[in-house]
């Protein structure tokens, strides 16, 4: 059986494959040029279904009044923003992002929402986690995971924070299921979004990279493989959109 790429040394970067450990110094650039433009350029791309994508992950959290969340690749705040509710006055929720410059905004946007109390932020790399064993009730990345060099250690980590019982949530880009539906998906991607990035935020290349990034990111299947491997249990997956993006579930125990 042959090596993989990052066992040789090397990871994609969309698809290119680059140094391992320069994966995180590109993702970086690419979140630091879009971050004042994210979120329009998240409605832009995805026509708004984005937001309802969200609701949707955030409604069937399992969490309750009083829990602590971590967020992770927390970026503009969306997640915490829809969550903040569910854990009431007593709860806490921590955005961790690896790129201030996300973090900034989320702090910003939030902030002007007038939510303050009860939330932290925290600069980390969801590969190597800032937290004791057991911190959390409930793991979320939302968006995220694909830009992570080390995947495995990722899922390591969020499993190794979270609590006896706790719950690890991730929406992510995934396959889609439909085949006539792929090549309109692929126009969608490669001919309109780079343009909509040139147009709106004056940076094709960065919506480029996250467009292949999607095509780079494991299938459902083999998303939950991982984080069965990473340790956690009763692992599972529901579509939405046809696949354009999947949710997965997976508990400590």
């Amino acid at each position: 059986m042959s090596e993989s790429p990052y066992e040789r040394g090397t990871t994609h970067f969309g698809f290119r494959d680059v140094p391992a450990t320069e994966k995180q110094k590109l993702v970086g650039q690419v979140f630091t040029s879009v971050a004042r433009k994210y979120d329009l350029m998240n409605d832009l791309m995805s026509l708004g279904i984005h937001r309802a994508w969200k609701r949707y992950f955030t409604a069937t959290c399992q969490v309750k009044p009083g829990d602590r969340v971590l967020d992770l690749a927390g970026g503009t705040g969306d997640i915490a923003a829809l969550l903040k509710p569910r854990v009431g006055a007593a709860g806490q929720i921590v955005l961790g992002d690896i790129n201030a410059g996300m973090l900034s905004v989320g702090r910003d946007r939030l902030t002007d929402r007038g939510l303050v109390s009860g939330l932290e932020y925290v600069q980390c790399n969801a590969e190597k986690l800032p937290f004791p064993d057991g911190s959390f009730d409930l793991v979320t990345m939302a968006f995220g995971l694909r830009n992570v060099t080390d995947k495995d250690a990722a899922l390591r980590e969020i499993a190794r924070v979270l609590r006896v019982g706790g719950q690890a949530r991730v929406l992510e880009f995934s396959e889609v299921r439909a085949e006539w539906f792929r090549p309109i998906y692929d126009f969608h991607s490669f001919r309109i979004l780079p343009k909509l990035g040139q147009l709106f935020a004056g940076d094709a290349d960065s919506y480029q990279y996250l467009a292949e990034s999607i095509r780079k990111h494991p299938p459902q299947e083999q998303l939950k493989a991982m984080m069965e491997e990473a340790g956690l249990a009763r692992c599972s997956y529901v579509n939405l959109s046809g696949g354009i993006v999947a949710v997965h579930t997976g508990y400590r125990i």
